[in-house]
This record gives structure tokens, C-alpha cells and sequence, in this order.
């Protein structure tokens, strides 16, 4: 659950967001390309309503390039441009700059017919926590304006970062907390690290990416980890077991084995030959959350 103090932030975030719309033309939405529908807020929809909407699969060098392809193939049926973007070396900013201008145009038309000309167009990012929008923000002004940080903020005064002569961006804070209604979403966003560690069992969350991870990229497990995933299962297997335990990629058994074998590999042993349990967990999470795993998506279109 969420702490009574984020959600007073999230109210005073959106009450915030929702007046200063006013002032805006395109909304950016901010996403993490590993997880384009868990790190969504639902309350972005009702923002983008008369506006014009950019979305942007962040920390794309992270993510299955192939499935951020299917990603933005799905939004551009819906008529939304999206965009794969590195905000650490800032690939993909000269491309969302672009896109700023191109949705720009047709807006641009009616403040010409009314009298307006030469107004730059408006922009706002948002995203959740931890999808890298202070990063993004930074890289597309060109210079360190949004603090890199977790922690919501209200500023009280409108600001004006000018990108270039045509684009403005609102120094605002755009910092949309996510909804944990959903186990799947409130999972993968712990996989992300978006939850506060203090919030989520770190062991549980590592059990379940690596149950994930052994389903959709085993390669890519063995290759980091050294083991031979069919060998372990195929132990399992030979073992003397009650009739009803079915042993397989489902089996409980056969993913804690698995972490197991990986914990033996890396020297995670607690004394009297123990696996230490935390300190395996804790590196398949830094492996993931790192790119150690290599590239990784959560979530197919």
C-alpha cells in the first residue's frame, strides 16, 4: 500500500498537472521500455484528453529491442508517436524534438488565425517514479534542470525551459505515483526498483523475476549464472518424489533450485553450506535492474 503522505502528494501532483494543462500544447509521457503498461499512470488519459501526446520508451538500451519495436507499432495504431530513447547518452532526444515540432503543426494553424504568431509550443513530461524523467528532461534542455531523484515535489511558480526557439518546456514537476491495483503491475514495478525497498520482500520479488526471467529469456540466464537449466530440472526429476509433485517450469521447486545452484555459483553461502538467501536475491535484482542480464522486456503488446 502506498503511504498516506505519497498519496497526499499524488493529489496536490495531479490538482497541480490539471491547472497548469492549460498553459500547455503537447503532453510527453514518460515510460520505462521494460514495462510500457506497468510504469503507465491511468490518470494520464484523462490529462491527454485535448492534447497532443508523445510517448517515450526510456532506458530502451535495457529492453528487448524487437518487443519496444511491437511497442511502437501498437501506439502508432492508436495515432501516438512513440519513441525508443537512452536518456544516460541521449539517443533518441534529436527524434522526440522532431516529433514536438511535427505535432506541433496542426495547433500551430489556429494560433495563427488567432493573431498568435511566433508563440513557441508548450510542453510537459510526466512520468513515475524511477522511469528516468528528471534524466530525460535534463538531456532534452541540454543542462541540469530537473533534480534525479524519487522523491515528489510542488513548485510554486510556473517556469519556462527553453529548449530551443520554437519548444518551451514547464519546469513543473510532472511526478505521477503509480497505481498498485494490480498484483502483476505492483510486482514488475518492484522489479524496476520503483517500489521503496522497504515496501516489497526482496527475496519474494527475486523468486518471481526469476521464475519470469527462467520462462521467457532461460539463454539468458544460463549464460550469465553458468548453469544448465534442463540438467537442474532433469535432477529434480530423477529424485524420489510423492506422485502428485509435478515437476515443472511451474514447480516451485525447480525455481529455488535454480536460485540455488546460482547462489552456489556466486559464493552466496552462509555458514553450515546455507544458501544466503538475501544476498542471491539482492544480485539477480542488481543483475536485472542493471542490464547484467542483458536486454529484458516485462511486457508483450
Amino acid at each position: 500500500m502506498l503511504s498516506t503522505g505519497i498519496h497526499g502528494h499524488m493529489k496536490k501532483t495531479k490538482e497541480q498537472i490539471l491547472e497548469n494543462l492549460k498553459l500547455i500544447d503537447i503532453i510527453i509521457e514518460v515510460l520505462d521500455a521494460r514495462a510500457p503498461l506497468s510504469s503507465q499512470n491511468p490518470d494520464v488519459k484523462e490529462y491527454c484528453k485535448n492534447k497532443k501526446k508523445i510517448v517515450v520508451l526510456n532506458k530502451s538500451d535495457l529492453a528487448d529491442e524487437n518487443i519496444s519495436n511491437n511497442w511502437i507499432a501498437y501506439y502508432k495504431q492508436r495515432e501516438i508517436p512513440c519513441i525508443k530513447v537512452e536518456s544516460n547518452n541521449g539517443k533518441g532526444i534529436k527524434e522526440v524534438i522532431a516529433q514536438i515540432k511535427e505535432a506541433y503543426k496542426e495547433l500551430e494553424n489556429k494560433y495563427i488565425q488567432k493573431g498568435r504568431t511566433g508563440r513557441p509550443v508548450r510542453v510537459m513530461v510526466v512520468g513515475i517514479p524511477n522511469v528516468g524523467k528528471s534524466t530525460f528532461i535534463n538531456v532534452l534542455a541540454k543542462r541540469n534542470v530537473a533534480k534525479v531523484g524519487n522523491k515528489p515535489g510542488v513548485t510554486k511558480d510556473k517556469q519556462w525551459i527553453k529548449i530551443d526557439d520554437n519548444i518551451e518546456l514547464m519546469d513543473t514537476p510532472g511526478m505521477l505515483w503509480p497505481r498498485l491495483n494490480d498484483s502483476a503491475v505492483a510486482m514488475h514495478l518492484a522489479f524496476l526498483n520503483t517500489i521503496g525497498e522497504n515496501a516489497i520482500d526482496n527475496e519474494e520479488v527475486a523468486y518471481n523475476l526469476l521464475k519470469l526471467l527462467v520462462e521467457n529469456y532461460k539463454e539468458k540466464v544460463e549464460l550469465r549464472y553458468d548453469i544448465d537449466i534442463d540438467n537442474i530440472k532433469e535432477s529434480i526429476n530423477n529424485e524420489e518424489v510423492d506422485d502428485d509433485i509435478e515437476n515443472n517450469y511451474e514447480n516451485q521447486d525447480l525455481i529455488l533450485r535454480i536460485r540455488d545452484t546460482i547462489a552456489r555459483k556466486k559464493g552466496a553461502i552462509l555458514s553450515g553450506g546455507r544458501i544466503n538467501e538475501q544476498k542471491i536475491s539482492d544480485m539477480i535484482l542488481n543483475d536485472f535492474r542493471n542490464g547484467k542480464l542483458g536486454k529484458i522486456t516485462l511486457e508483450k503488446t
